[in-house]
């Protein structure tokens, strides 16, 4: 309708909707149309004195002040610049959360020559997709007090080896997966009343076992490389699927690459902590002569990790309601798995035997050219390769 409408009878219609929600009406239809909330209240204040509508009142297309977006050009960048380094939230959600205050950014805006009022500024983060948030709605655990600050650099430190068209992968380990005619969460199409059959208890077939999907998503070129051990998920299976990545897909788009950045979480197979990642991360920038840089997110933070919403999330939508029945099935599934924004996923079946309980002793750490960052060097790291 709203295309069809006049100035008088858009106002009219807004003010019906509002009205219609009740509490809270005129925030919801100011927020759906893009109508300010001065306009639906005056539609609403119209309706009540049952004023009849007045054509010569109707002000042409265009009428009216306009947008300060319009008049300022860089506005929207730069309420875009000063919130993004700081966007935190669940990533899977449609919305994107910033922990700045409207009132904050209208200070800093005004710092920078832009004359806006904190509500067009909670307008503009909303039309962009921002929504302000509480802590305790994002928190995962406990709270490490240099959390954001690493959030910022390993942003700021991303973009940068981007531009110098520098290859940076986001790593991690997706859950264990039985193999085996068992229930998977989700449905699909079947014929009515004639479901698949799945096994009532979920007990490892002896023979089958499970799955362990070690991805790994290169954030620039948006394509995924899923290697799927059959053993257990160790430092040294994490480093042989970055190898194999590298290999088959890494080395054939990046030919004139000098380092390597992976971002993974602190825990797990690629802890900030093991000694038996960095000792393999050594063998590998010796084989490939790359500096291997790693950035970990700080602990509890791991859906901020881009390949929690940027691969395995699809990966788990394009397999959902279908039973895992065998490792080809697995393959096919993960193979199969795009987006609409042109993801790209390989998969590899890994056989070899990974044996967990593996140390590395002094003499061999001491071997590892590991050179630390200044902020937090037990997160940000540098191992190089020894020619």
């Amino acid at each position: 309708m709203n295309p069809t409408l006049n100035e008088q009878s858009r106002r009219r219609w807004v003010a019906i909707e509002a009205r219609a929600i009740g509490r809270g009406g005129i925030s919801v239809v100011a927020r759906s149309t893009g109508i300010s909330r001065n306009t639906i209240a005056k539609g609403i204040e119209e309706m009540a004195l049952s004023q009849p509508l007045e054509e010569n009142r109707i002000r042409k297309e265009g009428g009216g002040r306009k947008l300060c977006t319009q008049i300022d050009s860089s506005l929207e960048q730069d309420i875009e610049l000063l919130v993004e380094p700081t966007s935190r939230g669940d990533p899977e959600s449609p919305l994107r959360y910033t922990i700045k205050s409207t009132r904050a950014l209208e200070q800093e805006l005004k710092r920078r020559g832009h004359q806006v009022s904190y509500p067009t500024i909670a307008s503009i983060l909303h039309q962009k997709g921002y929504s302000l948030q509480a802590n305790k709605k994002t928190l995962e655990g406990t709270s490490h007090p240099d959390r954001n600050a690493q959030f910022e650099f390993i942003n700021k430190d991303v973009k940068r080896r981007q531009r110098l068209k520098e290859p940076v992968i986001s790593v991690d380990t997706k859950k264990k997966e039985l193999v085996g005619d068992f229930k998977n969460n989700g449905r699909e199409w079947h014929k009515k009343s004639e479901p698949e059959k799945v096994r009532v208890h979920d007990f490892e077939i002896e023979e089958l076992g499970k799955v362990v999907p070690y991805g790994v998503y290169d954030i620039d070129h948006n394509r995924g490389w899923i290697n799927l051990g059959v053993d257990s998920d160790t430092a040294e299976f994490a480093v042989e699927s970055i190898r194999q990545w590298w290999k088959n897909i890494g080395k054939k788009s990046y030919t004139h690459a000098k380092s390597l950045t992976i971002t993974a979480d602190s825990g797990g197979s690629n802890s900030s902590r093991a000694r038996l990642w960095k000792y393999e991360l050594q063998k590998f920038a010796n084989e490939t002569e790359l500096q291997i840089r790693i950035r970990h997110f700080p602990p509890g933070t791991s859906k901020w990790n881009k390949i929690e919403h940027k691969l395995f999330s699809f990966i788990t939508q394009n397999w959902r309601g279908k039973p895992l029945i065998s490792h080809a099935v697995i393959i096919n599934l993960i193979a199969s798995t795009t987006t609409r924004t042109g993801l790209k996923v390989d998969c590899r079946l890994d056989t070899k035997k990974y044996p967990t309980g593996k140390k590395v002793s002094d003499e061999d750490f001491a071997t590892i050219k590991l050179i630390p960052d200044k902020f937090h060097g037990d997160w940000n790291y540098t191992i190089k390769p020894r020619i």
